[in-house]
């Protein structure tokens, strides 16, 4: 770690400033999340049309709301980044037959530009998981899973 902590308050959220554990899981936290889930220089999504996509990917078709709560956005946010998508023919909205809310799913053009960012960002991800090696790969996932868990249940708002 570099630099000084010293403009920091003594104490954040009831933990001193000085437990060096905190700061460097922030830092790592910082430094992995800059890397927009290793967005490959070739992608061809941009990073929020890649985020509505693998959340309709995982969760099948979503409302506006559901979209919001998935991805942890403001309503104002998703409806933009949505209708960018729709614009540029990646999402489509439709009915469901009983329901009010329109929902959204992917488009032919959008579930293949997303199934080849997906093969993009894996093959970014194979390189750097195989210079861990296997076994430390597998604890990695594994141990950021319980992390993602542990998170989940100190914050259950965003889970």
């Amino acid at each position: 770690m570099t630099g000084s902590r010293s403009w920091l308050p003594s104490s954040i959220g009831g933990v001193p400033d000085d437990d060096d554990l905190l700061a460097q899981l922030s830092d790592e936290l910082l430094r992995l999340g800059r890397r927009r889930g290793v967005e490959p220089t070739d992608a061809e999504l941009e990073h929020s049309a890649f985020r509505i996509l693998w959340a309709l990917a995982r969760f099948g078709p979503r409302t506006l709301r559901d979209l919001a709560d998935d991805l942890l956005l403001e309503q104002s946010t998703i409806n933009r980044q949505v209708n960018r998508a729709i614009d540029q023919g990646y999402v489509e909205r439709f009915t469901q037959p009983g329901q009010a809310s329109r929902y959204l799913r992917p488009t032919i053009l959008g579930q293949e530009r997303y199934a080849r960012d997906v093969e993009r960002r894996r093959a970014v991800q194979r390189r750097a998981l195989a210079l861990l090696g296997e076994e430390r790969a597998a604890r990695l996932v594994a141990d950021l899973r319980l992390l993602n868990d542990a998170f989940d249940e100190v914050t259950p708002e965003q889970s």
